[in-house]
């Protein structure tokens, strides 16, 4: 009789975990409080001025081509990534056309080329780049843990930290550089710029969703699940662990194994109020910082000459990214601005954002603002995170569990895989 395992949370870790247990044979219930799955990266309805609505996403994301473990569940629930994404070399260029662009060669030569073309920077600039990267090649890409990306890029002048640094780091990490860890964001480099992605795609491509997020994997992974026999139980909240003698009951539900697959506030509130000794996890998972992420959607702005353009920040510029979402398969004139690591209260960040838009020539209307207030943790140096095993027979998967990934969709599924394979097969 194959092993029960209850999955709680089908955000796109708990999806994961419960696709790939279900592949293994073993006897799945996965539980999501809310209406849809997804967790914070799922579908939201935009409605537009003349009536009609789109789907968008309660946050804007965006993958690269060196999520290789997203990009391959994805095939295997059937869903072609070259069908909802569309892949482009990485650019970071602002409204002007300033910044840097990699041609669609192989790794490390795009890297290369890209740094000697970019626009608008000096040979100065160029070399700070390409002498640094060298030195982070030779060293393995690893520095002390201590270090911030601010400290280890201080041999860059500041046009490299401006175009590339700086904005790569709050895409990836969702915390300034200044704060964030350098030890974490080398290894993002290393993955993205250096290394291989999914076939065929390069791990330095970025990858924008053309449909909403629901579609793009939550809503095929539930039906997935469902045809493979799965018990899916959407919009049933868990309230209760508790340990008996033949291994977990969820709610009173029997089960061998748990997985916690929800944020760590709740998982910290299941574990602890399960009665077992497991203080250490749950003082681990409570002590963790969070950083927001604010979406600003708009309708009324120009089609931009690229899907996705960097934007200069300041004072009363908070968006770091604007994204065209009418070359992402949305109606004319919707724009996304990120706001990542925001700070602000909803109503000040869409009114800077509707500043910083209009200095820039684009008279943009609100649609909707999107605060996760806790979109991702604080990527800082020496953080200490949360282990996958809490005791025996209950597990924790997600982005913010212990891993080498900052908390994106890839860390969070890369993060269930790691469980699953730790699980009992019978």
């Amino acid at each position: 009789m194959p092993r029960r395992v209850a999955i709680v949370g089908a955000g796109w870790a708990g999806l994961a975990a419960a696709v790939v247990a279900v592949e293994r044979g073993l006897d799945v219930t996965l539980y999501e409080a809310a209406r849809t799955p997804g967790g914070r990266a799922r579908t939201l309805v935009l409605q537009l001025p003349d009536g009609s609505t789109a789907r968008v996403d309660n946050g804007q994301h965006m993958l690269i081509g060196a999520y290789v473990e997203t990009l391959r569940l994805m095939e295997k629930i059937g869903v072609r990534p070259a069908d909802v994404l569309l892949r482009v070399p990485l650019e970071l260029r602002d409204p002007q056309g300033l910044g840097i662009a990699l041609p669609d060669w192989p790794s490390p030569l795009d890297a290369a080329a890209g740094i000697l073309r970019a626009s608008g920077w000096s040979w100065r600039d160029r070399f700070s780049l390409l002498r640094a990267a060298t030195g982070w090649q030779v060293a393995g890409f690893a520095c002390a843990p201590d270090t911030t990306v601010s400290e280890l890029t201080r041999s860059l002048t500041p046009r490299v930290r401006e175009d590339l640094i700086d904005p790569l780091c709050v895409a990836a990490l969702n915390t300034p550089a200044e704060r964030a860890s350098g030890q974490v964001f080398l290894r993002v480099l290393r993955d993205s710029l250096f290394g291989r992605g999914h076939p065929p795609w390069r791990g330095s491509n970025l990858l924008l969703p053309k449909q909403d997020l629901g579609r793009l994997l939550p809503e095929a992974a539930a039906a997935w699940l469902t045809a493979r026999g799965a018990n899916v139980r959407i919009g049933e909240r868990v309230h209760a662990l508790q340990r008996d003698a033949g291994g977990w009951r969820v709610d009173g539900a029997a089960f061998d194994d748990v997985v916690l697959a929800v944020p760590s506030t709740e998982a910290a509130r299941l574990a602890a109020g399960s009665g077992i000794e497991a203080a250490t996890w749950v003082r681990c998972a409570q002590a963790l910082a969070f950083e927001a992420i604010a979406t600003v959607y708009t309708t009324g702005g120009p089609r931009l000459p690229l899907p996705m353009l960097a934007l200069r920040t300041g004072p009363h510029a908070p968006a770091q990214f604007v994204f065209d979402r009418s070359q992402l398969g949305g109606p004319a004139g919707l724009l996304a601005f990120v706001v990542s690591a925001s700070a602000a209260d909803k109503a000040a960040i869409e009114q800077a954002v509707l500043a910083q838009a209009r200095a820039l020539g684009w008279d943009v209307q609100p649609l909707q603002t999107v605060v996760e207030k806790r979109a991702t943790f604080a990527c800082v140096p020496l953080m200490q995170r949360p282990s996958h095993a809490i005791a025996s027979g209950l597990w924790a998967c997600g982005d913010y569990v212990e891993g080498p990934y900052p908390a994106t969709l890839e860390g969070a599924i890369r993060s269930a895989l790691q469980v699953v394979d730790a699980l009992p097969r019978s």
